[in-house]
């Protein structure tokens, strides 16, 4: 009983930590940083995901009225030369708006914040924000739990085949849970956000839905060898540690976008 509490601490606290680096490693996920401006620290938080439908805000804290801003943004990936606006200042913030997109379209933007003659740049390269369509929470909701479950599931069996332990209903569990997770809501979710249900191969490079299909082929070979002998190790271990490397993989790396240039 206390290695089976210690195994299922061990593949949560895994799970936690490949969920947490996924999603903090991503193209979406706000892009932070401070800069000094005359003598005024300034941090900041810029969004690279926004839903539709409305115009995006940039929002960059300075209470200091001396502090002025200003942006450039194109449509991305596009033959569109730079348009270039001033921030507008409200309640002691510079705000940006970026144009709304369609589903999945980006736009590659830059911010500049200038004082007594002083000016800075927010980030080395431009930024990419990808516009979106709201997900409902009866899709997002389960979408979230059943993949973060999979994973879990997933860390306990592999370490289960490591020790010796039955496999089978474990790998069964994972295999559902990728199953509705990857392949049932999450289509859903891709429908809602981007307009379409699948954008990997053959049909696109969307790496996370490429991925998922790749991890949910490993887990059906593994659920074959388990069900032929419920003590097999081998693929568990394998399809376990191929689903852990794919979490390293930042989430919507590749993802679905709108080429503007055809």
């Amino acid at each position: 009983m206390k290695r089976n509490i210690l195994f299922w601490i061990i593949a949560s606290i895994i799970t936690l930590a490949s969920a947490y680096y996924q999603r903090a490693t991503g193209p979406t996920h706000p892009f932070n940083g401070k800069v000094n401006l005359s003598g005024t620290e300034i941090k900041y938080k810029l969004i690279r995901s926004f839903p539709m439908p409305m115009d995006a805000p940039i929002r960059v804290n300075v209470e200091d009225t001396l502090v002025t801003g200003c942006f450039k943004y194109k449509r991305y990936p596009s033959h569109d030369e730079w348009t270039y606006e001033d921030m507008v200042r409200k309640d002691g913030q510079l705000i940006a708006y970026i144009p709304q997109q369609p589903h999945a379209g980006k736009v590659m933007y830059k911010i500049f914040l200038e004082k007594n003659g002083e000016e800075v740049e927010l980030s080395e390269k431009p930024l990419i924000i990808r516009f979106r369509g709201d997900v409902p929470a009866w899709a997002m909701i389960p979408h979230i739990i059943l993949m973060f479950a999979a994973m879990l599931f997933s860390m306990r069996v592999g370490i289960a085949a490591i020790f010796k332990d039955k496999t089978f209903k474990l790998t069964l569990l994972t295999l559902i849970f990728l199953l509705a997770g990857g392949l049932i809501f999450g289509p859903i979710v891709q429908k809602y956000a981007f307009g379409d249900y699948w954008t990997g191969w053959p049909f696109g490079t969307d790496l996370t839905d490429n991925k998922t299909a790749l991890a949910f082929i490993f887990w059906l070979f593994a659920f074959y060898k388990t069900y032929k002998n419920h003590n097999h190790r081998t693929w568990v271990v394998v399809a376990s540690i191929v689903l852990l490397l794919i979490y390293l993989i930042p989430h919507s790396m590749f993802g679905s976008e709108i080429d503007f240039r055809e």
